[in-house]
């Protein structure tokens, strides 16, 4: 198997971003174990019909990137429910490479700061 070509613990987050980050039936229900809740009562609180999607995970407000899944810890900048996360999250970025984090492994060397995370937040502008 090749090396991954990135490194999900140097990333912001950007993955998490997606407007569409879709829960299956599995994965609500995974969701709703984790929390100890009912799967109805999850599919109210953790999730919502959008974007032609049944289900897709709910956001909040993130400093970076505007909007962000609602599970995304933004102080630690990881997820915060690793274990139960869904299976969009589980296979991405499929073959290996993350555009995105090349993108930010280019702005940071560029920027000569390994903290620099380049957000798609406008409203500061």
């Amino acid at each position: 198997m090749p090396a991954k070509k990135y490194d999900c613990l140097k990333c912001p987050g950007y993955c998490c971003s997606y407007p569409v980050i879709e829960a299956k039936d599995r994965d609500a229900e995974r969701i709703a174990r984790h929390f100890g809740l009912p799967l109805k009562q999850a599919e109210k609180k953790y999730f919502k019909s959008a974007h032609g999607y049944k289900r897709i995970m709910r956001r909040k407000a993130d400093p970076h990137f505007g909007k962000i899944c609602q599970f995304f810890d933004t102080k630690e900048r990881r997820c915060g429910i690793y274990l139960a996360r869904p299976s969009t999250c589980r296979i991405f970025p499929g073959e290996g490479r993350c555009g995105y984090y090349d993108f930010l492994s280019f702005e940071r060397s560029g920027q000569e700061d390994e903290t620099y995370i380049s957000t798609t937040d406008h409203s500061s502008n």
